[in-house]
C-alpha cells in the first residue's frame, strides 16, 4: 500500500493535527509512539515510513485514539497498515514472526500442536458440535492452551451445564480466530484464517457462537464481513442467564471486587454493563470501580500482538494493579484471557500476591452457583 492509498483510505487530509490521538495513547510516552506525526508524514511528505520496532509494535490496538479523535478517524487502523508494510518488507520481530508461522501451521500462535487443543476438556462431558448443539463455544487459542486460562474454560463449562445450555466445541478442528494476525498487520494470513473458519462454521451449520475472548468476539462480529451466525461474548450470555433465572447464584462471596474493562469488550464493542451486572448479582460482593473505567479504562497492554513482543518500561498492567490495591479491592475481575495473564503477572512483579488476586468473571461465578 503506497502513501496515496493510505491518505485516501484513512482520510489523512482530514486530520487537524490536534494531537488527541497521541495525547490519549496509553503507551505513547513509554514507547515514543507519535501516531499524529506518522499520519502527518504520510499526508504531507507522501511517504509511508516503517518506524523503529519499539514504536511501531508498541500499539496495543486498544482504540482509545479512535474514540477520542474529533474527526472520527481511526489512527490505530492506519498504524496497522504501516505494520502490514513492515511485514511485507520482513521488518518484524522474530517472536512475532514465529507466532504468525505457528498460526499458519498449527492454528494457534503459541507453538502448540493441534492435537493438544482439547486437553483442557479432559474429564468434562463436553460434546462436539457435530452432535447437533444450539451453541458453538469457540474456546480460542489462549483459553485452550494456556494452563492458567484453561481454568476459565472449565469454569464456563460448569456455568453452562448448571444453566442447561446446549453447547458444543470444535475440538481439534478449532483454529485461531485471526484477531492477533490482523493486529500484527498480516492481512493475507488473516484472510486465509477467515476463509478456513467460515468453511468450518458452514460445515456444521453454526448459527450461534459464544467466545471466552473479546478478541475473538470482535473479529467474528466486526472483521469477518458478512456472517450468517450470531456471536456473543460469554459475559453477555451469562448475564442473560442470570436475568432469566436459569443461573442461580446461591453461595455468598464476601469479597471486594474491582472490574477491569477489557479494551476489545468495552472500547471496541461498548459492552460495559453485562459484566458488572453479573458481579452485582453475586451475594456478598462489594463492587468498586477504577478511577479509569469503562471508556476511560487503562489497557492491560496485551492486544495487537503485544503478547509476543515486549516493549521496555513500566507495564500498564502494573499501574492497574497498584490502582486496584489503592481501591482496597481483594479481587481484580476481568473477562479477557490477555488481561487475565498480563494483570496476574503484574501482581507478581509489583509484589502484591498476598493482597490481591486476578480472576475471570466465569471463575468467580463458578464458585457461587
Amino acid at each position: 500500500m503506497n502513501a496515496q492509498e493510505l491518505i485516501q483510505k484513512h482520510k489523512l487530509l482530514e486530520c487537524i493535527q490536534c494531537g488527541m490521538c497521541t495525547g490519549s495513547c496509553p503507551v505513547a510516552r513509554k514507547a515514543n509512539l507519535n501516531i499524529r506525526r506518522y499520519m502527518r508524514e504520510v499526508a504531507i511528505g507522501g511517504k509511508a515510513t516503517v518506524h523503529p520496532e519499539n514504536e511501531l509494535w508498541s500499539c496495543t490496538t486498544c482504540a482509545t485514539c479512535e474514540l477520542r479523535c474529533p474527526k472520527e478517524l481511526s489512527p490505530y487502523s492506519f498504524l496497522l497498515d504501516i505494520r502490514s508494510i513492515a511485514v511485507e518488507e520482513g521488518k518484524i520481530a522474530t517472536t512475532l514472526r514465529d507466532a504468525l508461522e505457528s498460526i499458519f501451521k498449527n492454528g494457534n500462535p503459541w507453538g502448540r500442536i493441534r492435537g493438544k487443543r482439547s486437553e483442557w476438556a479432559e474429564g468434562l462431558n463436553v460434546k462436539h458440535v457435530s452432535q447437533g448443539t444450539e451453541i458453538l463455544y469457540f474456546v480460542g487459542c489462549t483459553a485452550a492452551y494456556d494452563p492458567r486460562v484453561q481454568e476459565v474454560s472449565r469454569s464456563l463449562v460448569k456455568c453452562f451445564e448448571t444453566a442447561g445450555v446446549d453447547f458444543g466445541i470444535l475440538g481439534e478442528e478449532e483454529s485461531c480466530c485471526g484477531s492477533e494476525v490482523y493486529g500484527m498487520g498480516e492481512k493475507g494470513l488473516f484472510e486465509y484464517v477467515v476463509e478456513e473458519n467460515m468453511k468450518l462454521f458452514n460445515k456444521y451449520n453454526i448459527k450461534r457462537i459464544v467466545t471466552s475472548c473479546p478478541h475473538g468476539f470482535h473479529s467474528f462480529k466486526n472483521r469477518y464481513g458478512e456472517i450468517n451466525f450470531e456471536v456473543q461474548h460469554h459475559t453477555q450470555l451469562l448475564a442473560s442467564l442470570i436475568d432469566d433465572g436459569k443461573l442461580k447464584l446461591s453461595k455468598e462471596l464476601n469479597k471486594t471486587i474491582i472490574y477491569h474493562d477489557p479494551c476489545y469488550l468495552g472500547k471496541q464493542n461498548n459492552i460495559y454493563d453485562e459484566p458488572r451486572r453479573i458481579l452485582e448479582n453475586i451475594p456478598g460482593v462489594k463492587l468498586v470501580e477504577f478511577d479509569r473505567s469503562r471508556e476511560r479504562s487503562l489497557c492491560c497492554e496485551g492486544g495487537g500482538g503485544r503478547m509476543w513482543i515486549d516493549i521496555p518500561g513500566e507495564r500498564l498492567a502494573e499501574i492497574r494493579v497498584k490502582d486496584a490495591v489503592e481501591a482496597e479491592a481483594e479481587i481484580i475481575a476481568t473477562a479477557c484471557p490477555f488481561c487475565l495473564l498480563t494483570i496476574e503477572d503484574a501482581v507478581k512483579t509489583t509484589g502484591h500476591e498476598e493482597k490481591i488476586q486476578v480472576m475471570d468473571i466465569t471463575e468467580i461465578l463458578s464458585q457461587t452457583i
